[in-house]
């Protein structure tokens, strides 16, 4: 067993110290998981991320070393090496993986001080362009927008413009915004990935060359040397999760429904179970729903989920008219919202009530949750 030590509150150039010793074998490091992170991990271990996963269920990942130096270096050799800009937190693999490649590539990344903003962007990035860097960087959708939002400015689109490359994960890249960067001349790389796989192993739906992606049952499942060896205490879970096939070959069952076409694009459906992704934070939409019942007039609500120009997805309420609302509809959206956000927190609460004559429902009296995030979505 190695040493686990919390690293949560390491600044970005102390984490970088310590995480280039726990890539050799030294102390590993714990994020996310505060006063109740075990005293030790299992050899080889560089990291354990704990993350809420696609049940909002808490789960710690244990990923070694050689799992981080494969994804790192499988980036390098698709998108090629430079300078990095830290625009993620470090105890999400996105930004923890900005750090891996620098170690790697012997650089020192650059971090935005404080909160995310396009100025901030701008201020990190435009001496480095100035001084001829090659500048990559990784975002979620949420800061994307953001940052185009605000290309009026001429700062921000110089900025923008002079990354070879930015990576976009964490959720769907929503269409609007990938056409929005790239009438701009904006270069990005939709990425594809998780904490289970160190990171993005699909870039613009082409696995990394050491990835291997298919299909089970509908189910996509991802192999190669990134993969995370499981779920620190839970080897149940890590049984279930990471199977090996007849070949001894060690697969990731990933969660998501999606195909892989005959040219070999991975496509990504979404969630297999009720769950969206918004601005990279999993929400149960179970949960939601069941928060949002218990408001009078809401009692027979559904949630969906629908694409969000901003956070990727986005939940949306959906309830007959012919309940008796005790409010009127902003008033019973913020009481949802208010709800929401006491037992869940801000990053879950719905976005919009819609008003319908009728639920839509299944031939077993169910609602037709379907149906009804069809109707939504072309409502939007």
């Amino acid at each position: 067993m190695t040493e686990l030590i919390s690293a949560d509150d390491a600044s970005p150039g102390d984490l970088r110290d310590a995480l280039a010793r726990a890539l050799d074998g030294g102390p590993a490091l714990a994020f996310g998981m505060l006063g109740d992170a075990p005293a030790e991990a299992p050899d080889g271990t560089a990291v354990v991320i704990a993350t809420s996963g696609s049940s909002g269920i808490p789960k710690r990942v244990v990923v070694s070393g050689e799992a981080l130096r494969a994804s790192a270096e499988a980036t390098a050799a698709r998108i090629g090496s430079g300078r990095w800009l830290l625009a993620l937190p470090t105890g999400y693999v996105a930004g923890l993986q900005v750090l891996v490649r620098s170690i790697l590539a012997g650089t020192e990344p650059v971090a935005i001080g404080g909160r995310f903003s396009a100025d901030a962007f701008a201020r990190a990035a435009l001496p480095l362009a100035a001084g001829g860097e090659t500048l990559l960087t990784s975002l979620v959708p949420a800061q994307l927008a953001t940052l185009l939002d605000a290309a009026d400015d001429v700062r921000v689109l110089t900025a923008l413009r002079s990354f070879r490359a930015i990576l976009v994960g964490g959720q769907a890249l929503p269409e609007p915004l990938r056409e929005r960067a790239d009438d701009l001349g904006v270069r990005l790389v939709r990425t594809y990935g998780s904490t289970e796989t160190s990171g993005g192993c699909v870039y613009d739906g082409v696995p990394l060359d050491t990835a291997s992606v298919r299909v089970d049952d509908g189910e996509l499942c991802i192999a190669g040397p990134m993969l995370a060896d499981g779920y620190l205490g839970d080897e149940r879970l890590t049984a279930r999760v990471f199977a090996r096939d007849e070949h001894g070959i060690r697969w990731y069952r990933t969660g998501d429904l999606g195909l892989v076409d005959d040219d070999g694009i991975v496509r990504v459906h979404g969630r297999a179970d009720n769950v969206i992704v918004s601005g990279g934070i999993n929400i149960s939409l179970d949960r939601v729903e069941r928060i949002v019942r218990t408001i009078p007039g809401l009692t027979g609500a559904v949630v969906v989920g629908v694409e969000d120009e901003r956070w990727g997805e986005a939940s949306v309420v959906v309830a007959a008219r012919g309940e008796a609302l005790r409010r009127s509809e902003a008033e019973q959206l913020a009481h949802a919202r208010e709800a929401v956000a006491a037992q869940i927190g801000r990053h879950a609460r719905p976005s919009r009530l819609i008003l319908v004559d009728e639920l839509a429902a299944l031939p077993s009296g169910k609602p037709d949750r379907e149906a009804i995030r069809r109707a939504v979505a072309q409502l939007r």
